[in-house]
């Protein structure tokens, strides 16, 4: 089985582009049961998040899993499958591994070295997984993956200074707009996102309103920080008492247009949704406006020695991840050979029983034990050896020579690796 990674993002797409494949709870179900029905995927995940939406699969065929991720993923988007191909970049095994390391790292994302997107890759596989559409295959590379993500944030300084999509937004918006500190400020949305906004800019002095359709969630939101909350149909009277505006909610129901803004002390926006909350018009009004098309433009792409150590830890632990996985493949075969030798050893006492009807019980429970003993000991040693060797990534493919060597059907080593349960 084999892994394919599928991933629409701010590095292969602009953001107009990127809000086409946004995909909330539910349409990430839908595109789950979609792929599914693939004869060539066996397992998924879908991530999307606010600057990304990516696919992940095991597969069996990659050209044929291919094609149906493509088709999927375009329907759902509405676009094209030139289109998608046209923005979209495709990781094949190897490369599935690093990017999946990668993402859940931090290291690809806008503002390189934020952890919160080490939840949303989490969250991403506890969703499939109540889907049930993950297995083996896509577990042990998610878990892998946030096994490295929390090591690379324990063990370099990429995201020491605890900087985030949100912080970076909040430093674009003070060096032209000043200082949050006793400004207005009304965050709309109640997710995770929004969350991390509420407490920022109240660490940084800000008074902060919380506006959602739920107010409930306003009010657990507001609470934290002692502020003030009020439900989305309030929004019109609140930007009347507003010095800054932060949107986070990517819903289609909330679209803040330069009439919403006319005669308001709003001066300055972040937009941090997808698709976007706020129509970019307002900057002619005189708004400071940071969007994530802005934030994708400005913001410094990865670079300095603590990134680049961070980048050295991740393809450590991928040559480790393929190591395990390679030598996890020869598995099958040395367990086929085994039962093979197994079966040798049961067909000459069987012949020997033959020949010699009267041997007792003791003597044949002895002549059987030193058999196997000696089956064992010319095993162990090229077994052992070959798991160790096909860990290597320029080793011969010790698995099909063994196939050769023993002659052993390839039917045999199938048998061994199904998870069907006998009926």
């Amino acid at each position: 089985m084999s892994i394919l990674a599928l991933s629409v993002s701010h590095k292969t797409a602009p953001v107009d582009v990127l809000a086409h494949f946004a995909l909330d709870p539910t349409a990430s179900t839908k595109l789950v049961d979609a792929l599914l029905a693939s004869e060539h995927i066996d397992e998924v995940i879908v991530l999307s998040t606010c600057n990304r939406t990516e696919i992940y699969a095991a597969v069996s065929r990659f050209h044929g899993a291919l094609d149906d991720v493509s088709t999927t993923l375009a329907d759902f988007a509405s676009v094209s499958v030139p289109d998608l191909q046209a923005v979209c970049a495709v990781y094949f095994d190897e490369g599935a591994v690093v990017h999946t390391f990668s993402v859940a790292s931090g290291l690809d994302s806008v503002v390189v070295g934020e952890s919160q997107v080490l939840g949303q890759v989490k969250a991403a596989l506890t969703h499939c997984q109540a889907l049930g559409s993950v297995g083996t295959v896509l577990n042990t590379l998610f878990q892998s993956a946030i096994r490295v993500a929390k090591r690379v944030h324990s063990e370099t300084g990429i995201g020491s200074a605890g900087r985030s999509l949100v912080t970076a937004a909040y430093e674009v918006l003070t060096r032209s707009h000043g200082d949050l500190a006793g400004q207005r400020l009304l965050v709309v949305g109640a997710g995770a996102m929004a969350s991390l906004a509420v407490r920022t800019a109240a660490e940084a002095g800000a008074a902060v309103t919380c506006a959602n359709r739920t107010l409930t969630k306003a009010e657990r939101l507001s609470a934290a920080v002692g502020g003030a909350a009020i439900e989305l149909s309030e929004l019109p009277r609140a930007l009347r008492d507003t010095d800054v505006l932060v949107t986070c909610t990517g819903a289609k129901a909330v679209a803040i247009t330069p009439a919403d803004l006319t005669d308001t002390p709003v001066s300055g926006i972040v937009d941090l949704a997808l698709p976007a909350d706020v129509d970019p018009a307002v900057a002619d009004l005189g708004i400071e406006l940071v969007n994530l098309e802005r934030l994708v433009a400005e913001n410094d792409h990865g670079t300095g020695a603590e990134v680049e150590f961070a980048r050295d830890l991740v393809r450590q632990e991928v040559t480790n991840y393929l190591g395990v996985r390679r030598s996890a493949q020869v598995a099958p075969t040395v367990v086929a050979l085994r039962s093979m030798a197994s079966s040798v050893v049961a067909a000459e006492l069987a012949r020997l029983d033959r020949k010699l009807p009267d041997l007792g019980t003791r003597e044949r429970a002895e002549v059987q034990r030193t058999v196997s003993r000696i089956v064992d000991k010319l095993l162990h040693q090229p077994t052992v050896r070959v798991q160790e060797l096909a860990a290597d990534p320029d080793a011969l493919d010790y698995a099909a020579a063994l196939r050769d060597l023993f002659a052993l059907h390839p039917q045999s080593v199938a048998a061994v690796m199904s998870t069907d349960v006998p009926r």
